[in-house]
């Protein structure tokens, strides 16, 4: 269960992948993203939509971490997941 899947995302005219892994914690799940190097974790909200759980801290650590980026991302797992 800890094996690692790709998650192609759109964002600023360009096609990326990054790698995924699922967490499972208790009755929840995360998945946890590689952002350059930042370890990203996505939830499932109330209506059950991903979030990013992110610090300030990590926002600062990666030139390439951005909110548009975040969103792309939970788009994008939105549509893989939620069917």
């Amino acid at each position: 269960m800890n094996e690692a899947f790709l998650i192609p995302v759109f964002y600023m005219g360009e096609e990326l992948e990054y790698e995924g892994r699922l967490r499972i914690m208790g009755y929840l799940h995360k998945i946890e993203i590689n952002i350059d190097g930042v370890s990203v974790l996505f939830e499932p909200d109330e209506e059950r939509n991903y979030r990013a759980l992110v610090s300030y801290e990590q926002m600062d650590q990666s030139k390439r971490l951005s909110a548009g980026l975040l969103e792309a991302i939970a788009t994008q797992l939105n549509a893989l997941l939620s069917k």
